[in-house]
Parts: structure tokens; sequence; C-alpha cells
């Protein structure tokens, strides 16, 4: 939007790019929604043991599709990042880490974390068979 003296409003929205942290902040809410969704799926996966082997091999089966695999992984990484993202916080609580370069160094600390975490905790289970 052009304002009467011909200048753009700031930040302007073509070139301004959220910072790192702001970005951390929307993905920690939505792997919230995202952990929702899994406490959902352990509720169905928990009905339909207790429902009986029929019903449970039903849901194995879509677990096992690769859209169910995209979500398992979806949801263990978002449950890592949510965990780690919210320890990031914790010390956020206590005043420590607000200086922009510890802010950054932090971010990507938690990102990294929770990547590792996400691909050793998959790596176990293929393992483990």
């Amino acid at each position: 939007m052009i304002t009467q003296n011909s200048r753009p409003i700031s930040p302007h929205v073509q070139i301004y790019r959220l910072p790192l942290t702001a970005l951390l902040s929307i993905t920690h809410r939505m792997t919230g929604v995202v952990l929702s969704f899994g406490a959902l799926l352990m509720v169905w996966i928990l009905a339909s043991v207790a429902a009986g082997p029929e019903s449970y091999a039903s849901v194995y089966s879509h677990l096992h599709a690769w859209y169910g695999q995209i979500f398992l992984l979806g949801f263990t990484f978002a449950l890592y990042f949510h965990f780690c993202h919210g320890v990031r916080h914790l010390f956020w609580d206590i005043g420590w880490g607000f200086e922009l370069d510890t802010a950054d160094r932090n971010a990507i600390l938690t990102l990294a974390f929770a990547v590792a975490l996400t691909l050793v905790t998959w790596l176990v289970a293929l393992m483990a068979g």
C-alpha cells in the first residue's frame, strides 16, 4: 500500500522477513495442534486394542501405510520440538537468553535437538524391528 507521499508502509511486506524466534513461536503453536491430533490418534489406538484383535488390525494397517508413517514421523518431530521449545521458554522464564545472539543460537539448537531426537527415536524403532 502506498501512502500519499508515495512511500511504502514500514515494514514493507514484500521485503520483511520474520526473525527465527518468531517463526519458531508460530511452529510451537502448530506443533501443539499436531500433538492434539496425536492424542486423538492415541485414543483411537487404545480403543481399538480394547475392542479386540480385529479392530486393532484395522488401525495397524493405517499406521503402517505410507500416510500413517508420515503422520507418525511428523508427530514425533512435533513432540520433540514442542518439548525443546518448552525448555527454551523455561530458561526465558528465569530471565536467561533474551540477548539477540543468544536467542538466535538457542533457536537453532532447539531445531537441531528436535531433529536429532526424532532421528534417534526412528532409528531405534527401526532397529528394534
